[in-house]
C-alpha cells in the first residue's frame, strides 16, 4: 500500500478529514522550503503539496504567481526542488506530491523526472495541464516506478470526462472547487460538494477539495463532505506577509494548526 492510501486509510479509521498544505518550493529560499516541510508535517499535515516554480502558471491567481517568480528570481529549477524533497524526506514521514506544469517536467526529461522523483521519496505528481487523453505514456512511467498520478476534476468537468479520469488517478483525487485560478477566498461555494458527489459515483479513491479554502471553517466545511482539504493560497500568502522575519517557519507553523486547530 502506498504512503497516501496509508494516510487516508489513518484518516477514514479515526474519522476526520485530511489537512493538505501547499508551498512552492524555493520561496522564499530551499533552505526555509526545507524547513517548511518539516514544521508542517510537525503542525498535523497529512500530505504536502510541493509546488515547482514555473514562469507562466495559468491556473494560479496572484499569490501563488509571486511565489514562483521569487523562487525563479532565486535560480530554483527541477533538480533544486526534487533535492530539497530528499533532504527533507530525511525529517518527516508524510506523503509529498510534486505540483507542477508540465513545461519544466518535460524540459527535464519525464523519464529523468520520475527516476529522481522516486529516487528522493516523491509519492505522487500532479501535472495541471496534462489530460488524460494526452498523459497514458506519462502514466504507463509513473506506474511502474510506483509513484501515483493525481489529476484535476472541475466543476465545469463533463461525466466522460470524469470517468475518463477515474480509471486513471491513482491516491486521490483532487476536486477544484470553483472555476477559475487559484487564491483565497472569503466564501465556499456549493459547487465543491456537488462535484464531490459526482466523482464519487465513478471512483471509490480519496477526495481532496482545493482552490480558495483559506480558514478553519472552509476546512471544516470541505470535511462535511469531502476526504481532505488543500490550503495553498492562504499559507504562501502568510508566507509573503513574513517575509524576512527570523520566526517565519514557527509563524507558519502556527498558522497551519489554526487551521485544523478549531475544526470538530
Amino acid at each position: 500500500m502506498s504512503r497516501i492510501r496509508e494516510a487516508f486509510a489513518r484518516l477514514k479509521h479515526s474519522g476526520r478529514g485530511g489537512f493538505i498544505p501547499f508551498i512552492t518550493a524555493g520561496d522564499p529560499d530551499l533552505q526555509t522550503t526545507k524547513l517548511l516541510l518539516i514544521e508542517l508535517a510537525a503542525a498535523g499535515a497529512d500530505i504536502i503539496e510541493v509546488g515547482v516554480p514555473f514562469s507562466d502558471p495559468v491556473a494560479d491567481g496572484e499569490v501563488i504567481q509571486r511565489a514562483s517568480e521569487r523562487a525563479l528570481r532565486n535560480g530554483v529549477a527541477v533538480t533544486d526542488v526534487l533535492a530539497c524533497i530528499g533532504n527533507a524526506n530525511q525529517h518527516i514521514d508524510v506523503p509529498v506530491v510534486l505540483f507542477s506544469y508540465f513545461n519544466p517536467l518535460l524540459q527535464f526529461g519525464p523519464e529523468r523526472l520520475i527516476a529522481e522523483a522516486k529516487h528522493v521519496g516523491a509519492d505522487a505528481i500532479l501535472v495541471t495541464d496534462l489530460i488524460p487523453e494526452e498523459a497514458g505514456a506519462w502514466i504507463d512511467i509513473l506506474g511502474t516506478a510506483g509513484i501515483e498520478p493525481i489529476f484535476l476534476v472541475a466543476p465545469t468537468t463533463s461525466d466522460e470526462r470524469l470517468e475518463r479520469i477515474a480509471r486513471h488517478a491513482r491516491g486521490f483525487i483532487y476536486a477544484v472547487s470553483r472555476a477559475g485560478v487559484t487564491g483565497a477566498r472569503d466564501q465556499m461555494t456549493r459547487d465543491a460538494e456537488a462535484l464531490v458527489k459526482r466523482v464519487r459515483r465513478v471512483s471509490d479513491l480519496p477526495v481532496a477539495v482545493g482552490f480558495g479554502i483559506s480558514t478553519a471553517e472552509h476546512v471544516w466545511q470541505v470535511w462535511r463532505f469531502a476526504d481532505a482539504a488543500v490550503v495553498g493560497s492562504a499559507i504562501v500568502r502568510e508566507l509573503e506577509k513574513l517575509s524576512g522575519r527570523q520566526d517565519l517557519v514557527k509563524r507558519i507553523g502556527t498558522f497551519a494548526r489554526s487551521l485544523v486547530g478549531a475544526a470538530p
